[in-house]
């Protein structure tokens, strides 16, 4: 369906694109379960982003090295979830005009924060997978059965396709309306699939039609306390200044000295450049702003295929990036019916 179009709609100098591209949101049902019918089965919740170019001349963005962190493992021959991940580090640049360049982050909850209840309260989540690999994503996101000492043999569902769309990330601030704000940024999203808007699965997990979100990266090397202890986590994780349970100090990602400065001695940094979302390892929050981004941003999404144009869900399915590159691994009903399994 590609990367869809931004539109104005009023003077707002403040407001720069970053980044656009392509969101998908998955779910998978806990281990063990053929079908999820509510929340209550429902193990993750993934979002899936594919940067594309926003202009001739910013086509490269820098990743992680590609033998470092899963990424690196499976190059290795090694399986992802081999225990003892290790984030993503080094630096490689990537032309995304030439190759695709795939993020796989995933929530904290089973849901995206709700604009309309929990607008201010952020959710945690981080980034599983950085890869120009197709098939890595397919992979994490696929039926897979493994042994355990204690319960045997176990069955880890297949993903659920649950929302298919567009989206932007925005630089936000400086003078508005007579008011000074701090510039920040914004992941704005507006779905395409389902057809007709968001069915149950959708409004159970807060996906809205369109939804704007404060995104903030947490510093991986967070400065000291003045009792000389390390603020955010700590050494094994633990609780940080939002009351989120972090990564591990060795599976965060570890930012090369350009994209560290961003942070500078703050605990948290605006995902700018967004070159930070495109290491494994990095956490960041979601907050929700607002559910409708033109009164918010003056900015209309558009996306690149509607009802008028894919007709029903065999045309939405023949339409669909997503049915395109992981309809063979993830169930994609509720992406196309609005329905659960």
């Amino acid at each position: 369906m590609g990367q869809g179009k931004e539109v104005k709609t009023r003077p707002e100098p403040n407001v720069d694109i970053l980044e656009k591209g392509e969101i998908f949101f998955f779910y998978r049902p806990k281990v063990d379960k053929e079908e999820a019918h509510s929340p209550d089965d429902v193990q993750r919740l993934y979002i899936v982003l594919r940067p594309e170019a926003v202009a001739a001349d910013r086509a490269v963005e820098e990743k992680q090295a590609p033998d470092s962190g899963k990424e690196g493992r499976k190059r290795q021959g090694g399986g992802a979830e081999e225990k003892g991940a290790e984030g993503g580090h080094g630096e490689e640049e990537v032309n995304i005009e030439e190759q695709p360049l795939l993020r796989l982050v995933v929530m904290g909850k089973k849901s995206l924060p709700d604009p309309g209840k929990q607008r201010g309260r952020p959710f945690w989540g981080y980034v599983e997978l950085v890869t120009t690999k197709l098939d890595d994503v397919k992979d994490a996101l696929k039926e897979e059965e493994y042994s355990t000492a204690t319960r045997g043999q176990r069955r880890r569902p297949a993903a659920r396709a649950l929302g298919e769309g567009v989206y932007r990330i925005v630089r936000h601030g400086g003078d508005s309306g007579g008011r000074r704000r701090a510039p920040h940024t914004h992941l704005v999203y507006k779905l395409e699939l389902p057809l007709r808007g968001p069915g149950e699965p959708q409004d159970a997990m807060n996906v809205e039609p369109e939804a704007s979100f404060l995104v903030q990266v947490k510093n991986p090397d967070p400065p000291s306390s003045s009792d000389g202890r390390r603020r955010g986590g700590g050494r094994g994780g633990g609780e940080d200044g939002g009351g989120f349970r972090g990564l591990q100090s060795k599976r965060r990602a570890a930012f090369p000295a350009r994209l560290q400065g961003a942070f500078g001695s703050r605990r948290y940094a605006a995902a700018d450049p967004p070159d930070l979302l495109n290491y494994e390892g990095c956490e960041l929050l979601l907050i929700a702003a607002s559910d409708d981004v033109e009164e918010e941003l003056g900015l209309d999404l558009e996306g690149e295929v509607g009802e008028e144009d894919a007709g029903d869900e065999q045309g939405a399915a023949r339409c669909s990036d997503l049915v395109k590159m992981l309809g063979e691994v993830a169930d994609v009903k509720p992406l196309l019916s609005g329905t659960w399994d």
